[in-house]
């Protein structure tokens, strides 16, 4: 209890409309949990429920972070509270039209029929997407121009709302040029629906990894997006570390030493990233690399762990 107590303290001066979307958002997420035990409809082998469930997780653990760095603002933060409640709306609506979408048995994305269903959620996805794109993309600008705590956590956040706005734009833009020809498929009631479009290359609704449903037998455009929209929550997790080691290690004390690394950690994801872009684009699965993408991570490997000890040894040599 008394662990609650102290959460909800220090929530209390966060963005409050993103922290009450994230907690409907998490509500969903155990209300689509309940629904998969009692609901045994399924859509191209798993439950209608699970794709809700995702995206109520996925959009709950972001609008949540977004709610706290708000609040950190110094500059611009009664700009910065309305893009924050344009983006808990938004995301509102996009979650509420994939969950819509799942209680009638039917696909929410790439759906092409003509039905009040399908043409509902097209609707608000035409109209609720770039919202969530266009206000990241500004609060990353806001971010630019000023200082939301010392340098690593800035960096941090900077680096983070970019590979964000990054992770949305790859799957808009692969999306559309995903080369899936239209093709026809069952819902869970049994009717027939047009689809146009599709998240993977090569095999546009492939699917087969456990929890995620990335696709085994081609590239899957749900991997970038997903490792480009919570790089924020990596290297949150890599600043926090770093403060603590720097309890102990003298030569992570310094600011500059911390930013430095948190920057190489930016950079090493950001390389991760367009590694994962390049092999979905090429029809590859995740887990099938070939040599060319093995190549390519295990020299981004090298890179970045060469650039970390290059910071720590001069670190040392300034002490």
């Amino acid at each position: 209890m008394t662990i609650l107590t102290t959460a909800v303290s220090a929530m209390r001066g966060w963005h409050r409309p993103l922290t009450v979307h994230a907690m409907s958002m998490f509500a969903l997420v155990l209300a689509c949990a309940v629904a998969m035990f009692v609901d045994d409809r399924l859509l191209m082998g798993e439950s209608v429920w699970l794709k809700p469930m995702k995206f109520g997780f996925a959009m709950g653990v972001y609008g949540l972070t977004l709610a706290w760095l708000l609040s950190r603002l110094r500059k611009g933060r009664r700009f910065g509270w309305w893009l924050g409640t344009v983006f808990a709306v938004a995301g509102l609506l996009d979650v509420a039209a994939v969950a819509y979408a799942a209680a009638h048995g039917t696909f929410s994305h790439f759906n092409a029929n003509t039905d009040p269903v399908a043409r509902t959620v097209r609707t608000v996805f035409n109209f609720g997407v770039m919202p969530l794109l266009l206000t990241t993309l500004a609060i990353a600008v806001l971010l630019l121009i000023q200082r939301a705590g010392d340098r690593a956590l800035t960096r941090a956040l900077r680096a983070g709302l970019g590979l964000a706005v990054a992770g949305m734009v790859v799957a808009v833009w692969l999306s559309n040029s995903s080369g899936a020809t239209p093709r026809t498929v069952t819902d869970a009631n049994g009717h027939t629906v047009s689809m146009t479009g599709g998240h993977g290359i090569g095999d546009p609704d492939g699917s087969g990894m456990p929890v995620t449903h990335w696709s085994t037998t081609g590239g899957d455009l749900r991997v970038p997006h997903f490792f480009g929209l919570h790089g924020i929550q990596v290297l949150l997790l890599v600043t926090a570390i770093l403060g603590i080691l720097a309890t102990r290690y003298g030569r992570l004390s310094g600011e500059r030493v911390r930013a430095r690394l948190v920057g190489v950690a930016g950079l090493g994801y950001t390389g991760g990233f367009v590694v994962l872009t390049w092999q979905a684009k090429r029809g590859q699965s995740v887990i099938h690399p070939d040599g060319q993408t093995l190549l390519a991570f295990a020299a981004l490997a090298v890179i970045s762990l060469a650039a970390a000890v290059a910071v720590v040894i001069a670190a040392r040599r300034r002490r």
